[in-house]
């Protein structure tokens, strides 16, 4: 009866995500169904996937010292943004701690959403000029794809790879998350693998379905939901066994449920974090990875994580280091 009561509940904060506002502007929704991208036409051919994960990491180096905002440049991506007067930026609202609304003050708030916001004091000097659009996982790139969306960046727990180097681009890495499993909190598993003949949810165009799908041969079941907070329903409705994901998203999963626990000792998968931009906008992910290292060297990356992410899974790494040369 209690994970019953709370099931309710998980369902009802996900109904109130779509109906509040955030920050300056009021946070915006895109339906369910991802837009198709506008053109037919093949994109440009992109990199050829090495499976080597410092390729992978490779972005486009930052041109020079970040400019001030009175001086970036006339007719760039970023005086395109400067001039609509704030910054689009897709993101997740039910994902606690990276990006969630505040159930007291209606803001969305946490660990990407800092990200974004460094982005927009670099553009505008105001942090707060951020128009956040909630989207799910499986519309991460698809909203980057379809100019009529008009989406400049995406901060959502995105992992890099090449397979969506050759849909989108990439920023530096600014987390590196892995792939854990939560379960049942008297459930004996040690593994993904012990859930042999249990249902286990991955979000929706998730590199964490994709590796959760390796386990098909050995029993595993898997289903999907397009949020986490539709995994995390399912799991507690009974409906799935666990959840496997990115770590940052299971502590704040395993946060909102008492009974559920996360298998520490299985690390499956690296997940290193990018923020997403479209393929041809080549100067403003420079421009976005001068920020990133700015906000890495100023202290305010470690800042952000002593915040968010530290109370639950421990004390700031180091920075990832950012990798650049792509051509």
């Amino acid at each position: 009866m209690k994970k019953q009561l709370i099931a309710a509940g998980s369902v009802l904060t996900l109904l109130a995500l779509t109906a509040c506002g955030s920050g300056d502007y009021a946070a915006t929704q895109i339906p369910t169904k991802p837009a198709a991208p506008t053109s037919t036409a093949a994109p440009p051919a992109g990199p050829t996937c090495t499976n080597n994960l410092r390729d992978e990491l490779r972005s486009y180096a930052p041109a020079g010292a970040l400019p001030q905002p009175g001086e970036i440049r006339p007719g760039s991506k970023m005086d395109e943004i400067k001039r609509r007067d704030r910054l689009r930026a897709g993101i997740s609202a039910d994902s606690l701690n990276l990006g969630s609304r505040n159930p007291i003050s209606g803001a969305i708030e946490g660990f990407d959403i800092d990200m974004v916001r460094e982005v927009a004091r670099a553009i505008f000097g105001d942090p707060n000029k951020v128009e956040l659009v909630v989207i799910s996982s499986p519309q991460r790139i698809p909203v980057l794809q379809n100019k009529n969306s008009d989406i400049d960046i995406v901060a959502r727990n995105m992992t890099i790879n090449c397979a969506r180097w050759q849909q989108i681009a990439f920023s530096a890495e600014y987390y590196r998350s892995g792939q854990k499993t939560l379960v049942q909190r008297d459930s004996p598993a040690k593994s993904l693998a012990d859930l042999r003949g249990k249902t286990v949810c991955a979000p929706a165009g998730s590199t964490s379905l994709d590796n959760l799908n390796k386990y098909k041969d050995r029993g595993v079941k898997a289903i999907t939901a397009d949020t986490d907070t539709g995994c995390l329903v399912l799991f507690q409705q009974g409906k799935a066994d666990g959840i496997t994901g990115d770590d940052t998203v299971l502590a704040g999963e395993a946060a909102q449920d008492p009974y559920a626990r996360i298998i520490q000792d299985e690390r499956i998968s690296d997940e290193p974090y990018g923020l997403g931009m479209a393929r041809g906008d080549k100067e403003f992910v420079q421009f976005v990875n001068g920020v990133l290292a700015e906000m890495k060297a100023s202290g305010r990356w470690k800042a952000s994580y002593d915040k968010w992410l530290a109370p639950t899974l421990g004390p700031a790494p180091t920075p990832p280091v950012a990798l650049y040369g792509r051509g």
